[in-house]
């Protein structure tokens, strides 16, 4: 198989994972219980229990947009301060090889 072959054939690998996402869950969302987490069930076992949380939040995001922001932004932050260290390490230990 020559190698235009196998591009071709993986391009359309690509293009088929990418689309039939798409066309299974099209217009479908939350509301028909699709993209449900286990946060939600957990949520409500405990709240058939009894349970009385200790505290509530001092703060909560006006909308879901900006709490997604602000985790997206902290998983950011935490990636570059990983990436930041290893790259640290991996440096100089090739400075001490040398």
């Amino acid at each position: 198989m020559s190698t235009r072959n196998r591009d071709i054939i993986l391009l359309i690998l690509v293009a088929i994972i990418a689309i039939v996402p798409m066309v299974m869950y099209s217009g479908l969302g939350e509301d028909q219980g699709y993209f449900v987490g286990s946060d939600d069930g957990a949520s409500q076992v405990i709240e058939k229990l009894g349970y009385q949380p200790w505290f509530s939040s001092f703060w909560e995001p006006p909308s879901g947009e900006i709490e997604s922001l602000l985790f997206a932004l902290q998983a950011a932050i935490g990636a570059i301060i990983i990436g930041y260290f290893i790259g640290y390490w991996r440096g100089t230990s090739k400075y001490e090889k040398e």
